[in-house]
């Protein structure tokens, strides 16, 4: 696979690509798109070659007999993970954000407190909020510039209304993988408070070098465990929609499965042809080889970055998704934004849309190119110069 091979995404309908001056004034023509997480490289050949086949074939009804669809993900999170998925708990959905919405609406009611450990990926509010449930923020804190749990002041503050926790694992945007000691602390936490843990593991596959731990390994849980994991993120396939909600509680499947036949759902092909390709053999090995250019995409940035005096980017063990925090600079929110919009020439994630902690942060997609990261780290140095 080239991953530097620069493929132009304009005009081609990419959110990424095509709304970004609408949204934050950089025009695609002379600037650097690096919000919005998809990455800039096609999917593995396995993908491609299984999207061609129902071309070729020229007939897309409803898909059936989802057989080796179930086999490629218990597949794969035995032998990335070291998980074994049970095949009757496995429900899909139109990716993890209407996975998230799908929880918080079946196993909550309006009014409920539902607990974001922030700052964190900012669609999970969206959708809480939008199902008239109360976002509960616990912020975490910063030690040594990585991101931790404080269960203490959790304890101590936690709502009565509180009813459900939605863990983002590995951390989007901080780039934490949680140790499994912390997620057993977490655990604890949830059956103390007798709460409903949903864990997001949609960027378990990009790590660099740190353990990944999925949630279902830790014992005495399962009563009350959701766990969301997809393809989307690790092969570049967002569009797809396909994510997989997880339930090993046989009450909890019954509970879920009654809301989604509620609903009408049902899964969408190209989505499942391409989820059910991707966890192969092929994939993995692509999976691999996209790790480890991610892992170089990071070491540039981070170094470029953070020898601008005043910014800091927060070392990354997982995603794609680079934290950096603009504190130290003495500058307004609006003044450093000002600076990567109109002067670097870059398009990204602002910190405060994550909720409480990320006021003063930017989030940068480092998943194109080495030549787009190179340009984007020379861009930072030249808007920020006087800093230096």
């Amino acid at each position: 696979m080239n991953f530097d091979e620069n493929i132009d995404r304009r005009n081609t309908h990419s959110e990424k690509w095509d709304a970004m001056e609408t949204r934050y004034g950089v025009s695609a023509d002379d600037g650097i798109s690096m919000w919005i997480a998809d990455m800039d490289f096609r999917p593995p050949q396995v993908i491609q070659v299984a999207l061609s086949d129902m071309l070729k074939h020229g007939i897309y009804g409803y898909f059936g007999d989802p057989d080796a669809y179930i086999r490629s993900i218990q597949w794969w999170m035995k032998h990335r993970h070291g998980w074994d998925v049970p095949r009757s708990g496995i429900f899909t959905t139109h990716g993890l954000v209407n996975g998230t919405a799908m929880c918080v609406d079946t196993f909550t009611d309006p009014g409920d407190g539902v607990i974001l450990f922030t700052p964190v990926y900012h669609s999970f509010a969206k959708v809480i909020s939008e199902n008239d449930r109360q976002v509960i923020e616990m912020e975490l804190i910063s030690s040594n510039g990585r991101y931790e749990m404080d269960f203490d002041t959790y304890d101590a503050t936690i709502p009565t209304n509180a009813k459900m926790v939605v863990l983002c694992s590995p951390h989007n945007p901080g780039g934490r993988v949680w140790t499994r000691s912390e997620l057993e602390q977490l655990a604890t936490f949830v059956r103390r408070h007798d709460l409903i843990l949903v864990s997001d593991e949609i960027h378990h596959d990009l790590t660099f070098g740190a353990k990944h731990t999925p949630m279902a390994l830790i014992k005495g849980i399962e009563d009350r465990l959701i766990m969301m994991t997809s393809t989307t993120k690790t092969f570049n396939i967002a569009g797809g929609h396909v994510g997989n909600v997880i339930i090993e509680n046989p009450d909890l499947q019954v509970r879920f499965t009654k809301r989604m036949a509620a609903l009408g759902l049902s899964p969408n092909s190209f989505g499942l042809h391409m989820a059910t390709a991707a966890y192969s053999q092929d994939g993995a090995t692509w999976v691999d080889e996209l790790i480890k250019y991610l892992d170089g995409n990071r070491e540039l940035f981070d170094a470029g970055i953070n020898a601008i005096p005043g910014l800091k980017s927060m070392q990354l063990e997982a995603t794609y998704l680079a934290w950096v925090d603009f504190s130290r600079t003495g500058m307004t929110k609006e003044d450093f934004i000002a600076r990567v919009e109109n002067h670097a020439k870059i398009a990204v994630n602002y910190g405060s849309t994550f909720g409480s902690g990320g006021e003063h942060f930017l989030r940068f997609n480092i998943g194109t190119t080495r030549a787009n990261v190179k340009l984007a780290v020379v861009k930072m140095q030249e808007a920020f110069k006087d800093l230096q």
